[in-house]
């Protein structure tokens, strides 16, 4: 706990309040990663699923370029992993390989670092983009961020576990 990186701004206004929980969720699963080798990382779940710690880190990777991208700031950019031809492309090329698992930890710091830009650029919460042809608010993507990675955050945490029985935080 003394050496716990997730803060509490002591914001109370909507955006600093979900910005921290956002913060605070993509820590903890940084930290749910911390110290484990690219065969760890790479380590599947239980079969048939293909589930590991490289697959929700590039998962991740791919639904923050989604959301911050693709929806809000409306750029025709590709997903980096997930394909028309494979859509389960960010768990099924989560292979044991160090370079890829630098990659994948590059291109999710590179796109967290994109919708930090977008969020402290954005005028208010109230920002759209279109999703599947409706509107969609900066703030409705916050929200289902913190629930995307508070849902993965429990999947890494039991991942974790059966890696190296490591719990907590």
């Amino acid at each position: 706990p003394d050496e716990d990186p997730r803060t509490d701004s002591g914001a109370t206004d909507e955006r600093g309040v979900l910005l921290d929980y956002l913060r605070n969720y993509r820590t903890t699963f940084a930290m749910k990663c911390d110290g484990l080798d690219a065969a760890q990382m790479a380590t599947r779940s239980v079969p048939p699923s293909t589930m590991s710690l490289l697959g929700l880190l590039r998962h991740l990777a791919d639904v923050e370029l989604h959301w911050f991208r693709r929806v809000l700031a409306r750029e025709d950019v590709p997903r980096h992993y997930r394909t028309s031809e494979d859509r389960d492309g960010d768990f099924n090329g989560a292979v044991g390989e160090d370079d890829v698992v630098a990659q994948a930890w590059a291109t999710w710091r590179s796109e967290v670092a994109n919708a930090e830009r977008f969020v402290g650029t954005a005028p208010t919460l109230d920002v759209t983009g279109e999703h599947h042809g409706d509107p969609v608010s900066l703030r409705d993507i916050l929200v289902h961020m913190i629930e995307e990675y508070a849902r993965h955050v429990g999947h890494a945490d039991l991942l974790r576990e059966c890696i190296d029985g490591r719990t907590g935080q």
